[in-house]
């Protein structure tokens, strides 16, 4: 019977350590997606990119990078989730050099103009900030980052193209909302920012609707209290 036992104990443990090392998440705030052929520019599907221009370090609060610690962090801040969960036009994807090559967007959430329950239902028909979220997690970076793409956008007569300099100044606002302490749903957040250049490039080229961007990409770490 010990025999037994002892055979079994070592198939276990021979199995455990034969498990993929993504199951592992990488400690650091994130992993260049340049590296391994990805990019900081997603695809909007029109021959140019919107930028990555915010990234939630993977040092952050692990529930922070899930999707739903994600939300409530946004509504913390001031987005929300989409006018009565309808999304319009097509997702957009980003090859974050993680080994998943590239993937859709995770989730979209918009400005909710101080009531998440229906708030981005104004922000579909008047414009506002919104942002999109992508997941680095794959075999080659699993550091569970999420890569955001935020930006200001027309109101629905003008079929929510990115307002000038809307990149930019979707970022700005952005930050500046989520610095400090914030809290909802019972859940108080601290948020540092930092800036950081030669990620993206400096000027509109390959930037979707031809935008020139400053090129800064700021890191956000977000700490549950």
């Amino acid at each position: 019977m010990y025999l037994n036992y002892l055979v079994a104990t070592l198939y276990l443990v021979a199995q455990a350590s034969a498990l993929p090392s993504v199951l592992h998440r990488q400690a650091v705030d994130f992993v260049d997606p340049r590296v391994n052929g990805g990019s900081l520019l997603d695809n909007a599907g029109s021959g140019g990119g919107e930028p990555l221009n915010v990234i939630i370090s993977g040092l952050s609060s692990p529930d922070v990078l899930t999707d739903s610690g994600i939300v409530n962090f946004a509504k913390a801040i001031g987005f929300s989730t989409e006018c009565l969960g309808i999304h319009l036009g097509d997702p957009q994807s980003a090859n974050l050099g993680d080994g998943n090559g590239p993937q859709n967007q995770t989730i979209e959430l918009r400005q909710d103009y101080g009531d998440p329950d229906v708030g981005t239902c104004l922000e579909s028909l008047i414009g506002g900030n919104h942002f999109r979220v992508f997941r680095q997690n794959g075999p080659l970076a699993p550091t569970g980052a999420l890569f955001l793409a935020v930006s200001q956008e027309e109101p629905a007569t003008e079929s929510h193209t990115i307002i000038p300099d809307g990149y930019d100044l979707g970022r700005n606002s952005f930050v500046a909302g989520a610095i400090g302490s914030k809290s909802f749903g019972g859940v108080n957040y601290s948020t540092i920012a930092q800036n950081m250049t030669n990620l993206l490039p400096v000027g509109s080229n390959g930037v979707n609707h031809g935008i020139a961007i400053d090129g800064i990409v700021t890191l956000l770490t977000v700490t549950i209290e």
